[in-house]
């Protein structure tokens, strides 16, 4: 049978080996921003080739620091929003603003339009006199 030095150096291994890949887990499925300290590649050649001390020193000086409910958050993109600050949007057709400028748009285009309109009834009257006082003074 396995003395119990053997026992002890077996769970020692074993221990060793638990953390070792937890430690490798949680460091390859952490994103390479949030990783403290060194590079992801440096905490995976750290974590690999200084066992078991490499394992413990990532969940100590290297791991990305894990936010408690407890304290508040400043709000970041992407976040989302609480149903409180949520900002409220109202649609087009309720938000009497965007109605009041429809209105002055649309009635400052029919008012563009009538003056184009004035424009070319007036300039196509000065061609047709342009064009009458050249048929009749015009010499044969």
């Amino acid at each position: 049978m396995i003395s119990a030095m053997g026992r002890l150096y077996l769970l020692f291994a074993l221990v060793d080996l638990a953390l070792l890949v937890i430690a490798l887990i949680d460091c390859l499925s952490s994103e390479e921003y949030e990783i403290r300290a060194l590079p992801k590649v440096a905490w995976v050649f750290i974590i690999l080739l200084f066992s078991p001390i490499g394992p413990i020193v990532w969940f100590v000086a290297g791991r990305p620091q894990r936010e408690t409910a407890a304290r508040p958050q400043p709000w970041r993109p992407g976040d989302g929003f609480s149903e409180r600050s949520r900002p409220r949007q109202v649609a087009p057709d309720d938000d009497p603003e965007f109605l009041r400028n429809l209105t002055r748009e649309r009635r400052d285009d029919e008012e563009m339009l009538r003056r184009w309109e004035a424009d070319l009834r007036r300039r196509e009257e000065e061609l047709r006199r342009r064009k009458s006082t050249d048929d009749s003074g015009e010499v044969q």
